[in-house]
């Protein structure tokens, strides 16, 4: 793990909605994961940063349904061009979204992923963002996910703090993990050409 990471120009909050963080459904320690993704936007903000919020619309029934109350993010949007969030149908942010043409337009050349779940949505827009060539850091305070239940025959429950590690490991080399945070640092995009 890096201790302090280079300044990034863009926060990607994947689905830090109601459903993953309040109430029955909330992954095991929501509040430490609200405030560190909380800390994150605060930063992003005042640095000029980009900041996406990516929302999940769920299937039909399920938690994260668009219109429920489960579905709506967590934390307040500023809506400005440096502020917008962006819904999925599937686990990558990247995939059927316009993340990809915001991060390019934006000038953004490197990004902090942080949210839920680690080894499924967050997992998987991280590594979109890798093959296209981001510099992609990860701040381990900063992302979750639930306890994977026993398997009979196959193994017992896996806490959700080692299916988090492993998220993150699987990512292979090219990830930046840094322990808190606190260690990233953010910057505003260099203008077009810049």
């Amino acid at each position: 793990m890096a201790e302090r990471a280079l300044p990034v120009e863009a926060l990607i909050v994947v689905d830090v909605q109601a459903d993953a963080v309040r109430g029955d459904r909330a992954v095991p320690e929501a509040d430490r994961l609200v405030d560190r993704t909380a800390e994150l936007i605060a930063r992003a903000r005042k640095d000029g940063a980009l900041v996406v919020h990516v929302q999940n619309d769920g299937r039909p029934g399920a938690g994260d349904e668009p219109g429920t109350p489960g579905w709506e993010l967590h934390h307040t949007v500023e809506a400005s061009p440096t502020e917008v969030v962006i819904r999925k149908l599937r686990d990558d942010g990247f995939h059927g979204t316009p993340l990809g043409d915001l991060l390019r337009d934006s000038g953004v050349r490197a990004l902090t992923i942080c949210g839920v779940m680690s080894e499924m949505c967050v997992q998987a827009t991280a590594r979109t963002a890798l093959e296209l060539g981001y510099r992609v850091v990860m701040p381990h305070d900063a992302h979750a996910t639930h306890d994977i239940p026993a398997a009979p025959g196959i193994s017992g429950p896996v806490p959700a703090a080692a299916v988090s590690r492993v998220a993150e490991w699987a990512l292979g080399s090219d990830l930046e993990v840094v322990a808190r945070a606190a260690d990233v640092e953010f910057a505003a995009p260099a203008p077009h050409g810049g």
